[in-house]
């Protein structure tokens, strides 16, 4: 008797992978929602079954009334809870009924995620409600930049199609679980679409129904990016090749009673390597608001070290 494996017919996987899109589309496709604002909209995603929508902050930036149409076709306003432009992230509350339910979807573990397994987007791109694409995550760990102008981290790349109006909707494993939120495609380019990570939703998502916003603190500089040369960083003992240039001081901020200084060089804040004003961005944080924080910086070939106090910041600023 012969113990040779059977030939796996293409057919039948193709068959198992048209599957796997389905299952995947009918957990999650319920809960993905249109979104219409006054001259715009977008896609969002139901994660809770009270009706809280997970979507994308440029979605839902311009003022006006929000509405949101469910696949069942039930069509209802929703309120803004908040908003973070900064990861393009924000949440919405359908306001329904007392005792309505939604159907939702759960966020996955976007550290799971691999490069090479398959991502199916749902939206409605120009306003053709509940399309479905499908894709493999191309590349993880990419940064985005927002348009407030700093960096989104932990960004997967995928080349499921994305159109616009498909901005807020989900990416989705073939297990049904949502891994990111559709932010962006790069034109003309082809295959290049971005999504952010779920962890970093699910983190964002808290604290936008917590505070409303996202907290971060702020030392009042303007800055660019410097290179420093490396004969001068060996000769004085520094860890770095870049750092950030001081081009101005915004007059009673925390760097300003710091006794920080136009052409100040920062080196280094809170114990940490400072290479960019991008990094410079990540470290000013929630957890260093109100903190005395040491500031290394080179001032006309010195190193000095200031203690600076960051303070909340209202807008995207270092």
């Amino acid at each position: 008797m012969s113990l040779q494996p059977r030939p796996v017919d293409d057919n039948e996987l193709l068959d198992a992978y048209s599957q796997a899109v389905i299952r995947a589309v009918e957990a999650v496709g319920p809960a993905v929602v249109k979104i219409d604002v006054e001259n715009g909209g977008g896609s969002g995603v139901c994660f809770t079954p009270d009706g809280l929508i997970l979507t994308n902050s440029h979605v839902v930036e311009r003022r006006g009334r929000i509405n949101v149409v469910m696949p069942d076709g039930r069509s209802m306003l929703a309120d803004r809870v908040g908003a973070d432009a900064d990861t393009d992230l924000a949440v919405v509350r359908a306001v329904s009924s007392p005792g309505e339910s939604f159907p939702w979807a759960t966020l996955g573990d976007s550290r799971a995620v691999r490069v090479g397994q398959v991502a199916i987007a749902i939206g409605n791109p120009y306003g053709f409600q509940h399309s479905v694409t499908t894709g493999v995550v191309s590349a993880l760990g990419r940064s985005l930049r927002s348009r407030s102008g700093r960096l989104i981290d932990d960004v997967i790349q995928t080349d499921a199609s994305l159109n616009p109006g498909n901005s807020g909707g989900p990416l989705v494993t073939t297990r049904g679980e949502v891994i990111g939120v559709n932010t962006a495609m790069i034109l003309p380019a082809q295959g290049l679409c971005f999504a952010v990570a779920s962890n970093t939703a699910r983190f964002v998502a808290a604290r936008l129904i917590r505070d409303g916003r996202i907290r971060r603190s702020y030392i009042g500089v303007a800055g660019q990016n410097v290179a420093i040369p490396r004969a001068y960083a060996r000769a004085n003992h520094l860890a770095v090749s870049s750092a950030v240039l001081v081009v101005s001081v915004e007059s009673g901020s925390p760097a300003a009673a710091a006794g920080v200084q136009d052409g100040d060089v920062i080196l280094a804040f809170a114990g940490e390597a400072i290479t960019g004003i991008d990094e410079l961005h990540r470290r000013l944080s929630e957890d260093r608001i109100g903190v005395p924080s040491p500031l290394t910086v080179l001032r006309r070939l010195e190193r000095r070290t200031l203690t600076v106090v960051p303070a909340e910041s209202s807008r995207s600023r270092a």
